[in-house]
């Protein structure tokens, strides 16, 4: 019962959220993906190799959302999201905490700079007096 509820509540949450925030909700799973991915390196590969994977996806889905033409440092954006990519491939491959910790730090970066991003466009610009 508690499953169907929460599932129910992320679906609302999915269905009513902003594209900005849609964004930064991925971004976020994104972060966790990884850092969990990071965790298991050691103890459980195979955990980690289905959250890496996944990570991967959400970046690939991405790379496939962004409309680099219409968005100023558009290119520079797609060149950063398929380094991601290929640093988590090769963090999964390699099983290379060190390259996963790399990764971990760009998707949080990447998180909080759209996070503040999304912030800012939502928060009304107060005129001075």
């Amino acid at each position: 019962m508690m499953t169907q509820a929460r599932a129910a509540y992320l679906d609302a949450s999915i269905a009513t959220a902003s594209p900005a925030r849609l964004l930064v909700m991925l971004l976020e799973r994104l972060v966790l993906d990884v850092q969990r991915g990071l965790d298991a390196l050691l103890d459980d590969p195979a955990e980690a190799h289905r959250q890496l994977t996944h990570a991967q996806d959400i970046v690939l889905e991405l790379q496939g959302s962004l409309r680099a033409e219409e968005l100023n440092g558009g290119h520079q954006l797609a060149a950063l999201y398929g380094y991601l990519h290929r640093r988590l491939v090769q963090a999964n491959v390699r099983k290379d905490q060190e390259v996963a910790a790399e990764c971990l730090t760009l998707a949080g970066q990447l998180r909080d700079i759209w996070r503040d991003a999304a912030l800012a466009a939502a928060t009304p610009i107060s005129e001075s007096a």
